[in-house]
């Protein structure tokens, strides 16, 4: 269990978690995030939880504060948004993303304290594997290793420093959906100007919720880029129509 609101002095790390009608998700994840505080070497009272409640409609704010994490309340309906929305509001000096549908490892605290202890890394992710097999999610799960290589950027736990975070004006607010690629990218041409770059933190993978692949089918994902290039030849508003019932009104 977290501690209670306003006791943690002076946390090193933040963990952002922005949600929307996620009470039935977010106690499994809390569930994990003590586990991975109480590995912390950095002691688990370093360590804050941040709930961005993107104007949910269930009960997340209220599961979010009995379990002694700080709410704040985003009401513009943009994962982006509730992303910066916990970002600004964080204390640490260590920033992490992670969806509330997810899980997180044990030693995830600990994996990025040793990865940005590197002053050659500017930012990075855990990765994740998906809570569940299946042949479609073996494809899938390749089709995103592939990019991940090719651009260094991963899913799972996004971690960077916090004045990194507000070098880049965080997460757009104007994409419906792939804000955590083009954060990451973003990242990557801040420490290029370094001399710094992008770090994959493996040894800690996420698990990934599969609520996706369960309603839509366990190999819908890989047809996605081919829907959203044939919605581009059609029209542009279309990729916003598919995106908001995708992403936005699925619960």
């Amino acid at each position: 269990m977290l501690p209670a609101v306003g006791t943690l002095a002076c946390p090193r790390i933040s963990l952002v978690v922005p949600a929307y009608n996620e009470e039935g998700y977010l106690p499994r994840l809390l569930d994990s995030v003590d586990r991975a505080r109480a590995r912390y070497a950095g002691g688990p009272d370093s360590v804050e939880v941040i709930v961005a409640d993107n104007a949910s409609t269930d009960g997340t704010a209220r599961v979010a504060a009995a379990r002694g994490c700080r709410v704040v309340r985003v009401e513009k309906r943009v994962i982006g948004a509730a992303r910066n929305g916990g970002g600004r509001a964080a204390r640490g000096d260590i920033l992490a993303f992670i969806d509330a549908d997810s899980r997180i490892h044990p030693e995830t605290f600990t994996e990025i304290e040793r990865a940005l202890q590197h002053p050659r890394i500017v930012a990075g992710a855990t990765g994740a594997v998906p809570e569940r097999w299946s042949a479609g999610l073996v494809a899938t799960s390749a089709f995103l290793l592939f990019f991940a290589l090719a651009l260094r950027v991963d899913i799972g736990v996004v971690f960077c420093r916090r004045a990194d975070f507000e070098e880049v004006g965080g997460y757009t607010e104007e994409w419906m959906f792939a804000e955590d690629v083009r954060f990451l990218l973003e990242l990557r041409r801040l420490g290029r100007r370094r001399g710094q770059r992008l770090t994959r933190a493996t040894r800690a993978r996420a698990i990934a919720s599969t609520r996706k692949f369960d309603k839509y089918g366990d190999w819908h994902y890989i047809t996605i880029p081919l829907r959203v290039g044939w919605d581009l030849l059609r029209r542009r508003a279309a990729i916003r129509t598919w995106a908001q019932m995708y992403w936005y009104e699925d619960r």
